[in-house]
Order: structure tokens, then C-alpha cells, then sequence
């Protein structure tokens, strides 16, 4: 289980803050293109692959939970904070929203045909992270995807680094040492976007949308 002091504080100071989260962040994909079309592939590989159950695992106030279902897909999502999952509700009275832990997920094993986790590992202390991606994979149902973002350390020599979150200590992670981690667990790398800081943006981080598959039944993913 991750440790229980972090996740108590993180869910603790996501609730304190979870209405002014609301308000900063309801629209966040209207200016940018680049997250839309990720999340649109994202949408599209998954309906492909089956009915098109996905987990927006971190939700949140659930912005991100309805878009999904505007792209066809049959969403849930799930979030640790309860304060944010009743903004949720009240915001898109149409969808479900599940208080809940990344660690130990009520979801049955291979049900889902997609999870998203978009900056939501952020908070996860770096030797707890395995046991997350551990649960991404078994919720996934074989072909399965799982599209997961978060902030790039600056170079190899880092693969995790501290920074100053406003609401929770959080971590960043070298791209290429959180995709071993995702093959470690199962999920094997497709694709990954790399977004480059804008002069505008508070923190000068790459943000990084990797892309991973879940080997089919019976098949195994190709080494790299």
C-alpha cells in the first residue's frame, strides 16, 4: 500500500482546495490543442480494442472525466478526495465518480479497456510507484492502454526529482525511466508526447504523456 501519511496529506490538502482546483482548471483543455489530440488518440485506440471502459484515475472535479465521455467513451472517475468527487457530481450529474485509492483500486481484474492517469502519480512516493502501475495492469483487460502524464526531471543522472507543488510534495520523472517502469509492470510503450514549457508557464517542465499497451492473451510485447 502506499505509504498512508502521503496519501492522507495529499487527499487531505486536494479537499482543502479541491473548489479553487475546480475554478482554475474546468476549462484547461481549451487551450491546448496538443492534450486534446493525445487524448483523442487515446479515445480512439481504446473504443478499437473493445466496449471503451476507461478509469480517469486523479479526476479530480471531473473536467477531464466528461470529456472522455464526449469522445464515446464509458467513463468513470475515481479520485481520493471526496471533496473533489462531490464537485464531480455536481458538475456532471450524467457520470459516475467513485471516491478511491490508485493502491487498491475497487475496479474487477481486466475489465477496463483503458486507464487514464493524467498527473495523478505526481504525489506517489518514487519506491510506492510500482505497486500503482501494478494496479493499472490488473484493471486493464488484455490490449488494453493506459495513457499517463506527468512532469519530465531534466536529465537521466535525475530520474526522479522533488518540486515545490502548491497544494502536495510531488515528483518528477525522467521519460525514459518511468516507460521502464511501465514495462516492467506489463504495460508496454506506444507512443509518448513531449510538451515543451511555453514562456507563460509558472514551472519551465517538459510535460510528458506516455502511451502503453497491455499485451493481448497469450501474446507478449515486444522487447526493447
Amino acid at each position: 500500500m502506499v505509504e498512508h501519511d502521503a496519501l492522507n496529506a495529499t487527499r487531505e490538502a486536494y479537499d482543502a482546495a479541491a473548489s479553487t482546483y475546480a475554478q482554475l482548471f474546468r476549462d484547461t483543455l481549451r487551450d491546448r490543442p496538443l492534450d486534446r489530440a493525445i487524448l483523442g488518440a487515446f479515445a480512439e485506440v481504446v473504443r478499437a480494442n473493445g466496449d471503451g471502459q476507461v478509469a480517469d484515475l486523479g479526476c479530480g472535479p471531473g473536467h477531464i472525466t466528461a470529456h472522455l465521455d464526449g469522445l464515446g467513451l464509458a467513463a468513470v472517475g475515481v479520485d481520493a478526495s471526496p471533496a473533489m468527487i462531490e464537485l464531480a457530481r455536481q458538475a456532471y450529474p450524467g457520470l459516475r465518480f467513485d471516491v478511491g485509492s490508485m493502491d487498491a483500486l475497487d475496479i474487477a481484474d481486466g475489465v477496463l479497456g483503458g486507464v487514464l492517469s493524467r498527473w495523478s502519480i505526481i504525489h506517489t512516493p518514487p519506491r510506492q510507484l510500482p505497486v500503482i502501475l501494478a494496479e493499472f495492469h490488473r484493471v486493464l483487460a488484455p490490449g488494453g492502454h493506459l495513457l499517463v502524464g506527468f512532469s519530465a526531471s531534466e536529465d537521466p543522472s535525475h530520474p526522479t526529482q522533488v518540486f515545490d507543488h502548491t497544494v502536495a510534495p510531488a515528483y518528477r520523472w525522467w521519460p525514459d525511466h518511468l516507460a521502464e517502469l511501465l514495462r516492467k509492470s506489463g504495460l508496454a510503450e506506444v507512443a509518448r508526447m513531449v510538451r515543451e514549457p511555453q514562456p507563460t508557464d509558472r514551472r519551465q517542465f517538459q510535460e510528458v504523456q506516455l502511451l502503453a499497451r497491455k499485451a493481448q492473451a497469450g501474446a507478449e510485447e515486444p522487447r526493447r
